[in-house]
């Protein structure tokens, strides 16, 4: 994996039309194939009263170390759609990323070319509107402790700067996105902070 990567910095949208049809473009930021999926499912869902809903991603396979690259025409002739709507991700040199572009037919056919266009177009202008970011590869680490141990695995969290959201019930869970590069070291700290009393994964 790379020390940095580029990536869309939030999720975004863009509307236009072609010749009587209309396109959505969707796009939003992904860390594996299973939030990949989840955003299709949900644009498939938001949209299902669409003509078609074409999904292209670039996300780390299992494992982290493979990129999966996936598109399907959605029932639009073969290689219109998919193809050229992954083919913005990787010329742009996107990667944990996912796109959704949906049509709402209007009367004409726009050929083969005209739709490889329409589609490219589609994810290009939702990701000019989300915007291109550096990132870092993070993995998640998750952290449970008792509650006496709570407050000091916290205060750690804090001052790492790391993002985490954390759960109180019967103990103390703390889901942790932390740079690849850093995770070790912050679970070291937070083995030696609690006596080893931190439940890590």
């Amino acid at each position: 994996m790379p020390e940095t990567y580029r990536t869309v910095a939030e999720r975004a949208d863009a509307e236009f039309e072609v010749k009587g049809s209309e396109f959505l473009g969707h796009v939003a930021p992904a860390e594996s194939v299973a939030e990949a999926e989840a955003f299709v499912d949900e644009v498939r869902t938001a949209y299902d009263d669409a003509t078609h809903n074409v999904p292209a991603y670039r996300v780390p396979a299992e494992g982290g170390a493979m990129l999966r690259e996936w598109a399907s025409d959605d029932g639009e002739p073969t290689g219109s759609a998919g193809k050229p709507a992954l083919n913005v991700l990787v010329q742009r040199d996107l990667r944990n990323v996912v796109a959704v572009v949906t049509r709402y037919y209007g009367g004409v056919n726009l050929g083969v070319g005209g739709l490889a266009r329409a589609y490219a177009r589609g994810v290009s202008d939702a990701v000019d509107a989300a915007g291109v970011v550096e990132e870092r590869p993070h993995e998640r680490v998750s952290a449970v402790v008792d509650y006496d141990d709570s407050g000091t695995v916290r205060g750690i969290l804090e001052s790492e700067g790391v993002d985490f959201e954390a759960a109180y019930e019967e103990r103390v869970a703390f889901e942790v996105r932390v740079p690849v590069a850093e995770a070790d070291s912050l679970r070291d700290r937070l083995r030696s902070a609690t006596g080893g009393r931190v439940e890590l994964e």
